[in-house]
């Protein structure tokens, strides 16, 4: 996973986990980022310093020597975005959770079945499945209503 730091065409500042740098510049090319501010799609990687974790995962390496010193604040932006990070994924979690309890998973045949609903063939009622990208922006296009089931990093170890 990588996080990026993102900037709207507006100024908005805001972050983001990726599968990979490719994974962000497919996303990107197809304008399926928004800023969460403003919903802009015009969106660009912001300057960033990459953060470099020692060998047991605890403490930062230490910087190579003559590179400039961290800045003195850093690290409680960074504890204070490790815990809203924590917060946010805890709610993504309480959100999939109750989804998958209360909706039925109609695996691969998602779009047909969100079509039939909403084009008035079946009864509506919670649903969950897979669609590609391509036949969820089919569905979208047709005006039905569907949001990606929340992942977490942790859900693709």
């Amino acid at each position: 996973m990588i996080r990026y730091t993102l900037r709207c065409a507006r100024g908005h500042q805001f972050e983001s986990w990726f599968q990979s740098s490719s994974a962000y510049e497919s996303q990107e090319r197809r304008h399926l980022i928004d800023c969460p501010t403003c919903g802009s799609s015009e969106i660009e990687r912001a300057i960033m310093a990459p953060r470099v974790i020692g060998k047991k995962g605890r403490e930062p390496a230490q910087p190579a020597p003559g590179a400039a010193p961290a800045e003195t604040a850093a690290s409680e932006p960074t504890s204070l975005m490790m815990a809203q990070e924590r917060e946010l994924r805890a709610k993504l979690k309480e959100l999939r959770d109750h989804i998958v309890k209360n909706a039925d998973n109609v695996g691969d045949r998602f779009p047909n079945e969100a079509r039939k609903m909403h084009y008035g063939d079946i009864e509506h009622r919670p649903i969950y499945g897979e669609a590609s990208p391509e036949e969820a922006r089919a569905l979208i296009d047709e005006g039905v209503e569907v949001s990606p089931l929340p992942t977490l990093p942790e859900d693709r170890n």
